[in-house]
């Protein structure tokens, strides 16, 4: 049997796990009569972006991303339209992708995992011209993004200090939204397209999304008074986000979305500016993934 071709792209710099011994634990334990593989280590911002369409150009079978969502990202954006699969393994800060799909967060489980090579087809979602695989997020979201994406420690702890001192003095923005052939003209807190449930650290912003039925889940979420936000993270926790009047979910193949000036995006976790329109559609089973 011919041996499959994989790359490993790490994310030196991801999540709060150092990824000093990783090329020696995939030595170790990938299995080399199934694979050949190379290893590259990422250099600068979108570089995987780049090394993800070499390896589609080298006629490789199995991309593997390791470091976090905004990594997954980066690599599914540089292989879109070909039939390289995606593998994970998750040493970013939320690891939200892996989380909702299941795939083990400790090194080892998530190389042997690819091992067994079982794969699923899964959507994804294109916002103008860049594409992403669990959420993105307009306003308090993708301002705390922007926020975490230059503050000097990762991990959750991080995230949550941002996000409590921004809460207080944001003010919602206004959108009108193009869904189902509706107008929907609101303030939000945020507005979330909703791939999988996982915001990442093991919290969902939509508890019903499913990754592979051809929708995403709109979630239109109002601000919550301080004294009722610690139950809202309660819900966020629990899976329950959806049991609460501050937020509306709406199931759409496609949205787009008008807003009063260019803004930076939370997609998958990392923010990236955007022009003032958007226009959001699900791309049904456009990518294969490796799973449990």
């Amino acid at each position: 049997m011919e041996k499959q071709k994989i790359i490993f792209i790490i994310n030196p710099i991801s999540g709060v796990v150092k990824k000093n011994c990783i090329e020696d634990q995939i030595s170790k334990y990938l299995d080399k009569a199934k694979y050949d593989y190379l290893i590259f280590r990422t250099e600068y911002a979108k570089h995987a972006i780049e090394l993800a369409k070499k390896a589609v150009d080298e006629k490789a079978d199995i991309i593997v991303a390791v470091g976090g969502d905004g990594s997954v990202n980066e690599i599914v954006n540089g292989i879109k339209g070909s039939d390289i699969k995606l593998a994970i393994i998750p040493l970013g800060s939320g690891n939200g992708l892996a989380r909702f799909l299941k795939i083990p967060l400790q090194v080892k489980e998530a190389i042997q995992l690819i091992n067994l090579g079982k794969t699923q087809s899964i959507d994804t979602i294109s916002i103008n011209e860049t594409e992403f695989v669990s959420i993105a997020g307009l306003g308090f979201d993708a301002l705390v993004a922007k926020k975490f994406a230059k503050y000097h420690k990762r991990g959750f702890w991080s995230y949550f200090k941002i996000a409590t001192q921004e809460y207080q003095t944001y003010r919602p923005k206004k959108y009108t939204l193009h869904i189902n052939g509706e107008v929907i003209t609101c303030r939000a807190l945020m507005i979330v397209f909703a791939n999988s449930d996982q915001f990442g650290y093991n919290t969902a912003i939509a508890p019903d999304a499913k990754i592979d039925d051809g929708l995403m889940d709109v979630c239109i979420v109002k601000k919550i008074p301080m004294y009722q936000t610690p139950f809202f993270i309660h819900l966020l926790f629990l899976k329950q986000l959806d049991k609460t009047s501050y937020i509306d979910i709406i199931k759409t193949k496609e949205v787009s979305i008008e807003r009063k000036k260019n803004r930076v995006v939370n997609i998958d976790g990392e923010p990236i500016k955007l022009t003032q329109n958007l226009n959001v559609k699900v791309n049904h089973l456009a990518l294969k993934v490796i799973v449990p």
